[in-house]
C-alpha cells in the first residue's frame, strides 16, 4: 500500500522497539510515505529513518542508556533533571552522528513534522525540522517535564514533550489530508491508559497556569481519543498500526541492556512481517 503518512509514537526507552521497526524499513528501502510525524522518542527514530542510517536508533538508545552524563539519579532535583535531555544533541553530533544532509534529501519527498507542546499555550505544535534546527526540534519534542530540565527554548518559545498535547497525532494527520496512515506504536494496539502520576502532578503543579494545567489533566484523555479514532476511522480513511502484542520489556524511564535488545529484536521481527505482507499483496 502507498501510504500518505507515517506516525511514530514516543515512549522513552520503549523506542528500542521502534528502532527495530525502522531498521527493517531502512534495510528494505521502504519509504512509501508523503508525510512523517514523530513524537518524543519517535522524533529520534524519524530522524535516523529519513537519513537511512541502519542501527543508528538502537545505537543512540544504548549509548544514552549506559552513559552517566545522560541518566544520573543524583540530578533528580537539579536544574538538568534525572535525564539530561540536551545530551541527545551531543550523541547526534558526536557519538552516533546524524547524517542531516541525507535526511534533508529524503525530506524533499517525505515532509517531516516533529510534535512538541507549546508551554505558553499548552497546545501541540508541529515543528518543521530543517538544516539549522533539526536536532533542536528533537530535543524540544523529547523534553519530559519532571524527568528532564522540563522546558526547551526554540526560536524564542518554550516547548516540552509533544506526548502531553498530541501523543498520537492521527486526527491532525487526517485533518491535513492524510487518508492512508501507518502508525508505529510502543504500546499494544487498543490499550487505553489512565491518568499517570506525572499527569496528575503536572495538573496540580501548574494550577496557576490554567492552560498548562489543563494540558496535563487531559493528556490521557487525548491519548484514548486517538485510540478510538484509529479504531473507528472516518469513511475513506485507512489506519494501520504496527504494535507490540503486550507491554514491552523496557519502560519510558526503566531499561537494561537486555530489555533494550529484546525490544529491538521484537520490533525488527514485526517490521519484517509487515514488509512480507506488503510484498504478498503485490
Amino acid at each position: 500500500m502507498k501510504y500518505d503518512c507515517l506516525i511514530i509514537e514516543g515512549g522513552g526507552f520503549k523506542t528500542a522497539f521502534t528502532a527495530g521497526l525502522v531498521d527493517a524499513f531502512i534495510s528494505a528501502n521502504y519509504y512509501p510515505f508523503k508525510t512523517i510525524i514523530g513524537n518524543s522518542g519517535g522524533s529520534v527514530a524519524l530522524s535516523y529513518y529519513l537519513s537511512g542510517q541502519y542501527r543508528s536508533v538502537i545505537s543512540a538508545m544504548r549509548y544514552l542508556a549506559k552513559d552517566e552524563q545522560f541518566a544520573n539519579y543524583k540530578r533528580t532535583f537539579g536544574q538538568k533533571g534525572y535525564l539530561d535531555i540536551d545530551y541527545i544533541a551531543t550523541v547526534a553530533s558526536k557519538k552516533v552522528p546524524f547524517d542531516i544532509k541525507a535526511a534533508l534529501i529524503t525530506a524533499q519527498r517525505i515532509t517531516p513534522y516533529i510534535v512538541a507542546t507549546d508551554r505558553k499555550k499548552g497546545e501541540a505544535t508541529y515543528l518543521s525540522p530543517g538544516p539549522k534546527n533539526w536536532i533542536q526540534c528533537v530535543v524540544a519534542s523529547s523534553t519530559l517535564p519532571f524527568a528532564t530540565k522540563g522546558v526547551h527554548k526554540l526560536n524564542g518559545k518554550d516547548y516540552f514533550d509533544g506526548g502531553w498535547s498530541d501523543p498520537l497525532p492521527v486526527r491532525w494527520a487526517h485533518k491535513n489530508g492524510c487518508k492512508k496512515i501507518l502508525v508505529l506504536r510502543t504500546k499494544p494496539q487498543g490499550l487505553k491508559i489512565k491518568q499517570s502520576w506525572a499527569d496528575y502532578f503536572g495538573s496540580r503543579y501548574f494550577k496557576s497556569t490554567p492552560k498548562l494545567a489543563k494540558t496535563f489533566e487531559s493528556a490521557f484523555e487525548k491519548y484514548n481519543e486517538a485510540i478510538d479514532f484509529m479504531s473507528n476511522s472516518p469513511k475513506g480513511t485507512t489506519i494501520h498500526q504496527i504494535a507490540p502484542k503486550k507491554l514491552l520489556k523496557s519502560g519510558t524511564y526503566s531499561y537494561s541492556k537486555s530489555s533494550l535488545m529484546l525490544d529491538y529484536r521484537y520490533g525488527l521481527d514485526k517490521g519484517i512481517s509487515h514488509l512480507m505482507k506488503v510484498k504478498e499483496k503485490h
